[in-house]
């Protein structure tokens, strides 16, 4: 030991992960590198890890289900010693602990940490009531992103219990895995370009909804004088855009966290499977919603 120590003589890491049976490595499993969502999910995680000494290989499958296959096989390769997924339909049951943020799937081996999307959709649309908004226009999530289907009954299970009626002329459905503002800005387009009448947009995410206020500015109409916008998230630019974005937040970061942190729990032994982990989350008001002044329909710029 001493002539290692002189020598600053590295001890061989597979020749160690044998003898203890441990890699320490666990393999993170997401959407999109770099999204806004995604980022704060997995800054949580590395910060836990780290802490805990525990290195994490990370892959994005672009909602590419041969890719996530693929990826899934080279980290067992690896050695990981468990998945953790952000924003991935997981179809199957996994030969590793797995725990999945924003999976909604009863998959057994999974837990699923997860946003309470009915108290969600309360704070929203209750929030909209207050300020005298009834005709209230909505984004729904593409069919890639694993909240949308849970996010979209929870708001329609809401809105009944308020009395809000839920226009279809009002509901536009985003497409595509775009982690830009250009993920809602044309299709808010197509929102104003159907003549129908209403005051605030509920959008699915943060960045749809600056794509929208984007759309609607263009289109010579005011944040939130003429249309109120509400987004979900909080992510960090949600905060400094113009009008600042009024949200419901995910503490993403503390996502990420307890999701590590549950992960090494199960591994080590120290916790029993719980197939679901559920987060409270939180309004934030800024200035993008406001009362409505009148009902009046969106007007285009070139009317």
């Amino acid at each position: 030991m001493a002539a290692a120590r002189a020598l600053d003589y590295p001890p061989n890491f597979f020749a160690r992960s044998l003898r203890v049976k441990r890699t320490n490595i666990i393999g993170v499993i997401l959407e999109e590198i770099g999204d806004a969502y995604g980022s704060l999910v997995v800054s949580g995680i590395e910060r836990y890890l780290r802490e805990q000494n525990v290195f994490f290989l990370t892959v994005a499958h672009r909602h590419d289900k041969a890719l996530l296959a693929s990826y899934s096989t080279v980290l067992r390769e690896r050695g990981v010693e468990g998945f953790l997924t952000v924003d991935t339909l997981l179809t199957e049951e996994p030969d590793l602990p797995t725990v999945s943020v924003a999976g909604h799937r009863k998959i057994k081996g999974v837990t699923n940490v997860v946003l309470d999307h009915r108290q969600a959709a309360a704070l929203a649309l209750t929030h909209l009531l207050d300020l005298g908004h009834e005709q209230i226009a909505f984004m729904k999530g593409s069919k890639l992103s694993a909240d949308s289907e849970d996010r979209w009954n929870a708001i329609c299970q809401v809105a009944a219990s308020l009395g809000i009626r839920i226009w279809p002329e009002l509901i536009i459905e985003l497409k595509g895995d775009d982690p830009s503002p250009n993920l809602g800005y044309p299709f808010a387009k197509q929102l104003l370009a159907r003549k129908h009448p209403f005051t605030p947009l509920f959008a699915y995410n943060d960045i749809s909804a600056i794509g929208s206020i984007c759309a609607f500015q263009e289109a010579g109409l005011r944040v939130p004088d003429d249309i109120s916008v509400i987004g979900f998230d909080d992510i960090q630019s949600a905060a400094y855009i113009h009008p600042p974005l009024t949200t419901v937040r995910q503490p993403l970061k503390k996502m990420g966290e307890i999701a590590a942190q549950t992960l090494l729990d199960r591994i080590e032994g120290r916790v029993k499977y719980v197939p679901e982990i559920a987060i409270e989350p939180e309004l934030v008001v800024r200035r993008s919603t406001a009362s409505p002044r009148k009902m009046t329909r969106p007007r285009l710029s070139d009317e």
